[in-house]
């Protein structure tokens, strides 16, 4: 048998993706309260967080959207990753407000960001052993959570996943608004 790495890349990327949730699944949490879901995007579901990143350039006029919107189609898969909204209760006062009965809502438990940043951190340790290109991304991360790609979650981080001979993410350069 001869595997051809051009015709294997893209099973390999979703292995890797999947390690990558993994990843996420398995870092550390505050209070050991587990509130991190996360998802692999590929095929069609691509396009269409592509398609939702560009319309949301539209309505909020950053033009980088635009460019993230293009660069996650050069992309082999996402990953998204995001926490579910929960405090935790110790009224550490992180969130702004002294005591968590007083944070409103809508306004995130620190400890659930926190969360989220180490599984992006450890998720992308993981691709980086395995000798794969990523991109944290919020703009594709809010787009994925307009799409409910993560129900329940308050805040989604999009990472895409490339195996090329040049990492896509980076030396990128910005997006002008299309015409017409």
């Amino acid at each position: 048998m001869i595997l051809n790495e051009r015709t294997e890349r893209h099973t390999h990327i979703l292995q890797v993706a999947r390690q990558m949730m993994t990843a996420a699944r398995t870092a550390p949490k505050g209070k050991g309260i587990d509130i991190v879901e996360a998802a692999v995007v590929d095929g069609e579901e691509l396009q269409i967080l592509s398609r939702t990143t560009r319309e949301m350039s539209a309505e909020n006029g950053f033009k980088f959207f635009l460019r993230d919107a293009d660069n996650i189609l050069s992309a082999e898969a996402v990953v998204l990753i995001g926490t579910r909204e929960q405090p935790q209760g110790l009224n550490c006062g992180h969130c702004g407000f002294a005591i968590c009965t007083a944070r409103p809502t809508g306004v995130p438990c620190a400890l659930n960001t926190l969360d989220l940043g180490i599984a992006i951190g450890s998720a992308c340790a993981t691709a980086a052993d395995l000798r794969v290109d990523t991109r944290v991304m919020y703009s594709v991360g809010q787009a994925a959570q307009r799409l409910g790609f993560l129900p329940g979650c308050h805040c989604v981080m999009a990472i895409p996943v490339s195996a090329s001979s040049k990492n896509p993410f980076f030396d990128r350069k910005p997006k002008e608004e299309q015409k017409g």
